[in-house]
């Protein structure tokens, strides 16, 4: 039945023990020999279970500090011998190789050596050599051998073998073998990286795969690649989406930017585009001025900050509908008010690097970016006016920059006080997105005198600071880089406008 194969010999060498015992009890239960090494044998034979050591095996030590131990025919003879080819089996014999039906290895951490900062000699000594090639040979020899290529797959195996006793199907060990070609494609990606600094050619391989409901919209198919866990764990809610994810990986982007201010951000989301945000002393006060922005545009809108969550401001947050709120905390009875919309996706941040390269298909291939690691700041305001910017000024031109950085292009934020007041986003023209922009902050009430202006791109013509002037706006900021600045600045200078110029595009498509 589907090629039914009862495991009677385990080679187990792995980094990680934690979730290893259950396992060790169950083979042992039925009578399964076991062959191991190092750390991984000493833990075997701490459990009172018996084990071979691979060096017994093979009649060769572990040398070279460790480098060399698993490598040798007798291992991988015992893995590869195919059970159903007589000239195998019969060199099997000849040699005294016993088959291995079960190899389990979890690879030296090279990503989380890489991520804590290690030194080149310690980064180097974390590519795994004999459990990658372990794990290769285990998955082309699937039609006899199960293999367990990380700690993933623990429960997975644990579950077949109390189910089962210790047999396995085809088509269970084919599975298995598709984890284990995953898990080596990804530790070979990561390993190119670091050598390669990330450039070059592409290797993409960003982690576990989580099915999700839907793509963009219900007729489309979507899923996530990566460790969504290392970012986020969610204490309520329904399951992520695709757009969720999304407006997600916006909101992060941006709050980290907004972070760099001095006091508390709070920012709120639509479509990848900030409709509320603000940099307040207290994490209430920054809601309530976030909100304020766009009260309508709030309804349904992932919420984000980096601060912890008090009751207070949960109840204030309670009274909008909302789809998602991302903080690195919240107080037990603010988790209760919350936790009132079973729907409601509450999501607990966790400090965990995030790629810094940008993917995304184009035509017939694939577009690669750096990401956009340029944090505005008030060193990079270049005053290329007369008057020059208040003190309040630039700091709200900083402000503005982080935001219209994160908005798509053609676009134009409005900002007083760190807050932002309106926004363009998305338009085909600068001077819609600067109308759009008032027109909104009108609607809202909010008064544009002494408020500043941040465009993503230059200004081609001096009509948007000539637009923002009549509605009360002090001061612009934009990259520069036009042939027609001058007239821009020689706009400013003739109706005592400051305008600073950072050098540096923000486009977003």
């Amino acid at each position: 039945m589907d090629g039914q194969k009862r495991i009677q010999s385990a080679l187990i060498s792995v980094f990680h023990k934690d979730g290893l015992e259950p396992i060790i009890r169950e083979l042992n239960r039925l009578n399964v020999q076991l062959y191991s090494t190092g750390g991984t044998q000493s833990f075997i034979e701490g459990l009172g279970v018996p084990v071979t050591p691979v060096e017994e095996l093979t009649t060769y030590p572990s040398i070279l500090g460790g480098r060399v131990k698993t490598l040798h025919p007798k291992v991988f003879g015992g893995i590869l011998g195919r059970r159903d080819l007589e000239s195998d089996v019969a060199q099997l014999e000849e040699y005294a190789i016993p088959p291995i039906d079960l190899v389990i290895v979890d690879l030296y951490p090279f990503e989380a050596t890489v991520a804590a900062g290690g030194s080149e000699a310690e980064i180097i000594e974390k590519i795994d050599i004999g459990g990658i090639s372990l794990i290769r040979a285990g998955a082309k020899n699937h039609a006899d051998v199960v293999i367990v290529p990380s700690m993933n797959q623990y429960a997975e195996l644990l579950r077949l073998l109390k189910e089962q006793d210790g047999t396995t199907t085809l088509t269970q060990r084919r599975s298995f073998a598709a984890a284990a070609f995953a898990v080596s494609s990804h530790y070979d990606g990561a390993i190119y990286n670091w050598f390669s600094g990330a450039q070059g050619d592409l290797r993409l391989s960003a982690g576990p795969t989580t099915v999700l409901r839907y793509g963009e919209n219900p007729h489309q198919h979507g899923a996530f690649h990566g460790d969504l866990a290392g970012l986020f764990e969610q204490l309520n809610g329904k399951e992520l989406s695709y757009n969720n994810l999304l407006d997600l990986d916006a909101a992060v982007e941006l709050i980290e930017d907004l972070d760099t201010i001095q006091g508390i951000p709070f920012a709120i989301l639509k479509h990848n585009n900030a409709c509320g945000a603000a940099v307040r002393d207290t994490v209430k006060e920054a809601w309530d001025a976030a909100l304020a922005g766009d009260p309508v545009s709030a309804f349904g809108g992932v919420l984000i900050t980096t601060a912890r969550i008090d009751k207070a401001t949960a109840e204030a947050i309670d009274t909008i509908f909302f789809e998602i709120i991302a903080a690195p905390g919240y107080d037990d009875d603010a988790l209760e008010v919350l936790r009132k919309k079973k729907n409601r996706m509450i999501l607990l941040s966790k400090p965990a690097a995030r790629s810094k390269v940008k993917v995304r298909t184009a035509l017939n291939g694939v577009l690669t970016e750096d990401t956009d690691a340029v944090v505005p700041s008030a060193a990079s305001m270049n005053t290329a006016t007369t008057k020059a910017p208040s003190a309040q000024e630039v700091n709200d031109m900083v402000f503005a920059t982080m935001l219209v950085k994160h908005t798509k292009s053609n676009a134009i934020v409005l900002a007083k006080g760190n807050q932002l007041l309106a926004s363009g986003t998305g338009q085909t023209s600068r001077v819609d997105a600067l109308e759009q922009a008032i027109a909104k902050a009108g609607k809202f009430n909010f008064d544009l005198n002494g408020a500043v202006m941040a465009s993503d791109a230059f200004f081609p013509f001096p009509d948007c600071v000539e637009i923002a002037h009549k509605a009360g706006i002090t001061a612009v900021v934009h990259p520069g880089g036009s042939i027609r600045d001058q007239d821009s600045i020689e706009y400013c200078n003739a109706h005592g406008m400051a305008m600073c110029i950072t050098g540096t595009r923000h486009f977003k498509h």
